[in-house]
């Protein structure tokens, strides 16, 4: 079993759904290296979260940003408000979608679904760089 594991950033985004899948990738030569294996992306911060949706149609980011908007509006009456109206929000989305995602490697590929990509689910209408811990454990060629 082998293991390999870097910490990269990703550039500041502005409040949405953003594809990062070809910047981690970008990041992962050695990916091409393993027949089998998975993909750990962890991201270390409480205000943005990671999935894997829709890569195809851009709508699908636009209404998963109103959706989690609705479910976690700033307009609610929270006690947590020192960092601002869109920091508990933020908590909350984080919350509810996860903090890490893990994906299959099959023959030097991530063995995503035709429609998949992998998501910074960014919550904060100021975001800095977002740090991201990519490890990959598996079987090398």
């Amino acid at each position: 079993m082998n293991w390999i594991q870097k910490e990269i950033s990703v550039r500041a985004r502005r409040r949405g759904f953003h594809l990062i899948t070809r910047e981690v990738l970008s990041e992962l030569p050695e990916l091409g290296e393993f027949h089998v294996g998975l993909l750990h992306v962890f991201i270390q911060h409480t205000s943005a979260s990671l999935s894997i949706n829709e890569n195809a149609d851009p709508d699908v980011q636009t209404d998963l940003e109103m959706a989690f908007s609705k479910i976690a509006p700033e307009s609610f009456p929270y006690v947590h408000t020192m960092e601002g109206p869109d920091d508990m929000p933020a908590h909350i989305k984080a919350a509810m979608l996860g903090s890490s995602v893990t994906i299959p490697i099959t023959d030097g590929q991530l063995n995503l679904g035709t429609w998949q990509g992998i998501y910074l689910c960014e919550h904060r209408d100021r975001a800095s760089n977002r740090r991201l811990v990519l490890t990959i454990q598996g079987a090398r060629n």
